[in-house]
């Protein structure tokens, strides 16, 4: 018996690095929706996104660059799990892939591109 995936998860790391956009191109190809890390891949053409707002990020990193040079022990530093998560979803993707995302999803998305 074929059996074949119904749906694609591409984890955050280096192993694909630039080759997102070749990815989510073999993606849409193959008609297999795809959540990706960020919003980013989507503007590319992927179906949808849930992850750390790095904008968000880079701001509390931010914070700590600014406490350590002004002398702050980065041991001494808390650990801070991420507070902003993103949800992003690519209404042209979803046609070509002849889904349907339910209004009540893009009610909840920061970002429906169209």
């Amino acid at each position: 018996m074929e059996q074949h995936a119904g749906a694609l998860i591409l984890v955050p790391g280096i192993l694909f690095g630039e080759h997102y956009k070749e990815l989510v191109d073999l993606t849409v190809k193959a008609r297999l929706p795809t959540m990706l890390e960020d919003k980013v891949q989507v503007e590319m053409g992927g179906l949808m996104s849930y992850g750390t707002g790095f904008d968000d990020m880079y701001r509390r990193a931010a914070a700590y660059v600014d406490k350590i040079l002004k002398g702050a022990k980065p041991a001494d530093l808390p650990v801070e799990q991420p507070t902003k998560f993103e949800l992003a979803i690519n209404l042209k993707t979803a046609k070509a892939l002849g889904l349907t995302i339910p209004p009540s999803i893009l009610a909840r998305a920061d970002e429906v591109i169209e």
